[in-house]
């Protein structure tokens, strides 16, 4: 399994892995930001306006591949605000279901974790759904749970639910 960081061109690249990714991961009732089914048009042009993002250093995506298909990613969301500068929002950590149970959400965290430290980066944040499996992730991997939101986000199949906040500093 390699782990690579993207620029826009290879982002441009990997669009439609990474947009079938996203629809595995929406499909298999993860809370992501969007609703089932998920077109897959909407989920490349999601991931194809991510690209200026990336070009732009605002947002810096990892994807995790095995034997030629993408199987999960990560990404830092750098704030461009003056007195934000230290802190990033760690965004759409998915690992495709049929490479789940490896340790590869742990290693793509781990991963964004460490570039967030190389980038002078001291605060990373993140938000994920109440009671799910990425929280257990999350608290294994030191991370401290801020609090919930009540019916922040809807599910895949539209119900809403609550969200966890999390941070941790680094």
């Amino acid at each position: 399994m390699i782990v690579t960081r993207l620029d826009e061109t290879q982002l441009l690249d990997r669009a439609e892995d990474l947009a079938d990714l996203l629809m595995d991961t929406v499909d298999d009732g993860a809370s992501v930001g969007f609703l089932a089914p998920l077109d897959p048009g909407a989920a490349l042009a999601w991931w194809k306006e991510r690209a200026a993002a990336v070009g732009a250093g605002r947002l810096a995506v990892w994807v995790a591949h095995m034997g030629g298909r993408t199987v999960g990613t990560v990404g830092l969301d750098f704030p461009d605000k003056p007195n934000s500068g230290h802190r990033a929002e760690l965004v759409k950590l998915m690992v495709h279901r049929h490479a789940r149970g490896q340790g590869l959400g742990r290693r793509l965290l781990t991963t964004a974790e460490e570039a967030a430290i190389e980038a002078g980066v001291t605060l990373l944040h993140l938000d994920t759904e109440t009671d799910s499996r990425a929280e257990r992730l999350y608290e294994s991997a030191g991370w401290t749970r801020a609090g919930v939101i009540p019916d922040y986000a809807a599910s895949p199949a539209g119900v809403l639910w609550p969200t966890t906040i999390y941070y941790k500093q680094v």
